[in-house]
């Protein structure tokens, strides 16, 4: 029987590159996995009171569908965190979602029309390209200084049109890790402001940094149309609960899809309730497993990209944020990223993703690390990438 173009056409690479792993795993071989930033597999847990938070909830009988913008506490806390990151608004401006991929479709759902066109950093996070197109857009890469961690400028503004709606930024990126800084983020909500589009950011990295603050849209927004899309499933180790939320600014030119998009919210009735206790826990109680975690990961970046950087016909800027490394095959003497990728796992047995996978124009070249693994894994992959690269 039939099936839409649009959802035939859909591609996931850090996803779809699991299969092929499992055909190396059923002839017997062991593999890597260095694929997915998913911290929960790789060992990081969410505090024990966060965790009570959700079985308590459950005995408590909080089992039934609640308001569909989200539990009321929960919306109180989300608008602090967001305040206290720059923006200036209350929990009426705030929509608990199925984590953030579900925020992002009901966003570019509300806004897309046949034709028109979003602008993404290249390279990007894939569910934006895909989600744009199942709306019957088209997503516009622009350029990104991954060593200075600038987005072009000149280059956004070239490749602005009469169809574009929108900009999106991931900061910090997934998957280069870089972070734009305020000066950066100013010239992007100019540019928003002077053409009327929609700025659509997504932060679920904001508090897995390195080397510096992070800075939020909201800190450079003022009362601008920024749409900021998060969640909890990254700082806070919750990523299989599968809950997020959508932000939105204090800005008239807002209020018509804050009107509508909770239609779609109301369509889907709610998110899960005992899961959205458990969020609260996550932002009121303490908050030193989150300064644990990023310090052993920094650590886990320090070591990676200084092995990376090591390799022959390998060169890797070195990450700000999130737990990934971009590094770019430097004379690749197979036919593309992709076949870089698959060689690395059909010999070597480490799966890591094809740079491709994250856009086209800018991603080619490169592959994805993950770099959440405990040092013992990462240590054997990067001997096996190295040897693989001679």
């Amino acid at each position: 029987m039939k099936v839409s173009k649009k959802v035939a056409g859909v591609e996931y690479a850090i996803r779809d590159i699991v299969s092929a792993a499992r055909d190396i795993e059923q002839q017997g071989e062991s593999v890597d996995y260095l694929n997915i930033g998913d911290p929960v597999q790789f060992g990081y847990q969410p505090p024990e009171n966060v965790k009570q938070a959700l079985i308590d909830a459950v005995n408590k009988g909080n089992n039934f569908y609640t308001q569909s913008e989200g539990l009321p506490e929960l919306l109180d806390a989300i608008a602090q965190k967001e305040n206290s990151k720059g923006l200036s608004i209350g929990p009426e401006n705030i929509l608990v979602t199925n984590g953030v991929s579900e925020g992002l479709d009901m966003v570019i759902s509300s806004i897309v029309e046949e034709g028109d066109e979003v602008l993404l950093p290249g390279p990007y996070y894939p569910p934006y390209a895909s989600y744009v197109r199942l709306h019957g857009g088209k997503p516009i890469e622009f350029a990104v200084d991954l060593k200075n961690s600038r987005p072009d400028i000149d280059d956004i503004k070239a490749k602005i049109s009469s169809k574009t709606v929108a900009i999106c930024l991931i900061s910090p990126n997934n998957p280069t890790g870089l972070i734009f800084d305020e000066k950066s983020l100013k010239q992007i909500v100019d540019i928003a402001n002077e053409h009327n589009f929609y700025l659509i950011c997504d932060e679920i990295y904001d508090k897995i940094v390195f080397d510096q603050e992070f800075t939020g849209i909201g800190k450079a927004a003022g009362d601008s149309p920024v749409i900021i899309l998060n969640g909890f499933s990254k700082v806070h180790l919750m990523s299989g609960w599968r809950i997020g939320y959508i932000a939105f600014n204090d800005s008239k030119e807002l209020d018509s899809i804050r009107e509508n998009l909770p239609k779609l919210a109301r369509v889907r009735i709610s998110t899960n309730l005992p899961v959205q206790y458990a969020a609260l826990e996550s932002l009121r109680g303490p908050q030193d497993y989150i300064t644990k975690f990023v310090s052993e990961i920094k650590t886990h970046r320090d070591y990676v990209v200084k092995r990376l950087n090591a390799m022959n016909n390998i060169s890797c800027s070195n990450p700000q944020g999130a737990f990934y490394a971009f590094p770019k095959i430097e004379n690749n003497r197979f036919a593309s990223d992709k076949e870089f990728v698959l060689e690395l796992l059909r010999q070597k047995g480490v799966l890591t993703v094809h740079g491709s996978g994250f856009g086209a124009q800018y991603g080619s070249g490169h592959f994805r690390v993950v770099y959440l693994p405990n040092m013992e894994i990462l240590e054997s992959a990067m001997n096996k990438i190295e040897d693989f690269v001679r």
